[in-house]
């Protein structure tokens, strides 16, 4: 054991180098390589014992920050989709009418949530979604009609649960 903290000590200042140079920011860099060590040492059984350590940390922290980078794209597309515009600097009231438009979508259904995310927010068509949900096209529109309800009345603070419909 004493030999692999020696080689992670060695190791350390190229993982947050490499980190630097994908982040641009020394802070996020830090927090990626502790990310990418942490999920290393939780898998270090599935390592294999022959392999480079090295590539094995660069690639965990390569995918890492592919993650990061694609759930920051995803909240960003999600912000254009609830304030109906991407803005370099949005004003205050901008942002906090997005926030509470998140949380309003949070408390949302699962399924209410996943309608609005294929359509909105991965541009799925609704022919798309009802193959997925296998149902009909109009029953795809007709429930991302009342997603949609549901997400005003919440975000203005009309209903504290969304409405649901029970079928019979």
């Amino acid at each position: 054991m004493n030999d692999i903290d020696e080689q992670l000590r060695e190791i350390i200042p190229r993982l947050r180098r490499f980190a630097v140079s994908l982040t641009r920011n020394a802070s996020s860099a830090d927090d990626l390589v502790q990310a990418s060590l942490e999920r290393a040492l939780s898998n270090w059984g599935s390592r294999h014992s022959d392999g480079d350590l090295r590539a094995w940390l660069f690639s965990i922290l390569y995918r890492q920050f592919l993650d990061a980078h694609r759930r920051t794209r995803r909240y960003a597309r999600m912000l254009e989709f609830f304030t109906g515009r991407d803005d370099a600097q949005p004003s205050v009231e901008r942002t906090v009418i997005a926030q509470s438009t998140l949380e309003a979508f949070d408390r949302l259904p699962a399924e209410q949530r996943a309608l609005l995310l294929w359509v909105s927010v991965e541009g799925l068509s609704y022919k798309e979604v009802a193959e997925i949900l296998d149902v009909p096209t109009g029953t795809v529109m007709s429930r991302l009609s009342r997603a949609r309800q549901a997400l005003r009345q919440l975000s203005e603070g009309e209903i504290t649960r969304p409405a649901l419909r029970r079928l019979k």
